[in-house]
């Protein structure tokens, strides 16, 4: 059945991706709000979608249709506004009756996920986020394959990921913390959410490195041992990647091996969607390990080496 959906943060950068999963499941969206209006992208998709500039007029436009006709009525909200509004936004579109599917991370700090259970057992309407690391093939493969061994084994696992951004980042509200939740929680939430579902629950953290540019650490798994690096800093990519003209790098290996899961990217919100869709999209409690654990890095004090650190490390 066609549900009708309405976007917030719709002029973001990840927009695009939820408009077309949105339209890729055979859904309509009816309305979209952002304090934006450079909003041009809407016409890929829909000649036909209200548009707001202010938060209150477009709840006022959604309230409106939870009490008019069922065909119209908003049945999802999808939120891509920047991360510090999250569980406001969710809280918005449960009380108009939706159904909510959340840009990760779902919140910054892990207490406010008590809160929207809260909302969700008062509405009856349910909270899902974007975990799309879980639902990449290769990734998935590599999951099964863990789920073979014995639990004993522990692995090694380097994680890497670099993505040059310029000054603006910095002066934005990706670059503020208190917004962003920095850089463990801004770019690194997917990966440590994919690193806790492969290897277990977290026993251990350190934080070896941490900069507005840079954050490196180890982590201590049940079955894995991770050294991780996150960077926005473009001087930190490998020579071979700059060389070739490239502005990310992404790798992660399991015991010296190279996993590979540099394509299959461009469909990942689509998937989840259609789990989500289906009944089987990632909760609140899904989402938990992962905010709880970017939550203790921030909290964490910087640790000398000792030997255990990210091999870039050295020469950054």
């Amino acid at each position: 059945m066609t549900k009708n959906f309405a976007i917030i943060g719709v002029g973001g950068f990840v927009a695009p991706r939820h408009l077309k999963a949105i339209r890729d499941t055979g859904n309509r969206l009816v309305a979209a709000v952002d304090p934006k209006d450079s909003v041009g992208v809407l016409d890929q998709f829909s000649y036909d979608v209200k548009f707001f500039t202010e938060i209150e007029r477009f709840d006022r436009h959604l309230e409106k249709l939870r009490r008019g006709p069922e065909a119209e009525r908003v049945q999802v909200v999808s939120i891509c506004s920047p991360n510090y509004l999250h569980d406001a936004h969710c809280r918005l579109a449960m009380r108009v009756g939706a159904d909510v599917i959340c840009e990760k991370p779902l919140v910054i700090n892990p207490w406010n996920l008590y809160a929207l259970q809260e909302i969700e057992n008062e509405t009856g309407r349910t909270v899902h986020t974007i975990l799309q690391l879980r639902v990449h093939p290769e990734l998935m493969k590599l999951k099964e394959t863990l789920l073979q061994e014995s639990p004993s084994v522990r692995h090694d696992v380097v994680l890497t990921y670099i993505t040059s951004r310029g000054n603006w980042y910095h002066v934005s509200w990706k670059g503020q913390p208190e917004k962003s939740g920095g850089l463990a929680t801004n770019i690194g939430i997917h990966f440590f959410d994919l690193l806790v579902w492969l290897f277990g629950p977290v026993q251990e953290v350190l934080v070896h490195q941490s900069d507005p540019k840079r954050m490196a650490g180890v982590l201590e798994l049940e079955c894995a041992r991770v050294r991780w690096l996150l960077s926005v800093d473009r001087d930190d990519l490998p020579e071979d990647s700059r060389l070739s003209g490239k502005t990310t790098f992404r790798s992660i290996t399991v015991d010296g091996e190279q996993v590979e899961f540099s394509e299959g990217f461009t469909d990942l919100h689509t998937r989840v969607y259609e789990r989500t869709l289906a009944g089987q999209g990632f909760g609140i409690d899904d989402a938990r390990p992962s905010i709880e654990l970017t939550h203790r890095i921030r909290q964490a004090g910087v640790s000398p080496l000792a030997g255990l650190g990210h091999p870039f490390l050295k020469s950054v």
